[in-house]
């Protein structure tokens, strides 16, 4: 995403050795195959090489839900430019008040969504990396989810749990928004630096 030219912001997760994305997946394993010291054995006195070893699940930190993870003839992340969710234009939702875990069609209503990136802002990215993260968290109901559908933004993201046993709501959307050639993200991060200016050179404005 771009604020202003020249400026990137990068709303995922830095992955780390041993980071919990959800409670039960395998956390990611980062480690020298060949440390410094190991390769002075291999090469001629004072060369040495690092090679790094980084073993995770695709679903790790803030991730692309391409249709290809929930549909096996649908498209993979390879097979979608990068423009798809670099550079677009987009629209911040701040949904942080609220009486409940649901979110209703009401978070979007009178937004212009079409073609754009819309990030939900949850505010349970505060529970990152903690044990209550992976539990409670916001979620959007089948009526928001058909809402945003119809309004056929080009991708979608929040800082929710990316759990697999969701309430109402999200697998619709990934299901409708998949078939329509939107792209959905989850985890993300980066949100404190979402508060943009709403005019000028903004190609990320905030709603």
């Amino acid at each position: 995403m771009t604020s202003s030219p020249g400026r990137l912001i990068d709303l995922s997760h830095t992955i780390e050795h041993g980071m919990v994305t959800y409670p039960g997946l395998p956390v990611p394993v980062i480690s020298d195959w060949l440390s410094r010291d190991a390769s002075q054995t291999r090469y001629a006195p004072g060369t040495t090489f690092q090679i790094g070893k980084i073993e995770l699940l695709a679903n790790t930190g803030t991730y692309i839900d391409a249709p290809f993870h929930r549909y096996e003839g649908g498209k993979d992340v390879s097979d979608y430019p990068l423009l798809a969710v670099a550079n677009l234009e987009g629209v911040v939702v701040r949904a942080t008040e609220r009486s409940g875990r649901a979110l209703g069609s009401d978070v979007f209503r009178g937004r212009d969504v079409k073609g754009k990136a819309v990030l939900v802002h949850t505010g349970w990215d505060v529970h990152w990396r903690s044990e209550r993260y992976g539990t409670g968290h916001p979620f959007l109901t089948r009526a928001a989810a058909e809402h945003l559908v119809a309004a056929v933004p080009r991708w979608s993201g929040s800082t929710r749990s990316t759990s697999t046993t969701r309430p109402t709501g999200c697998g619709r959307c990934t299901r409708s928004c998949s078939r329509r050639g939107s792209l959905l993200s989850s985890t993300c991060a980066g949100w404190t630096s979402c508060r943009m200016p709403a005019s000028g050179s903004t190609r990320f404005r905030r709603a």
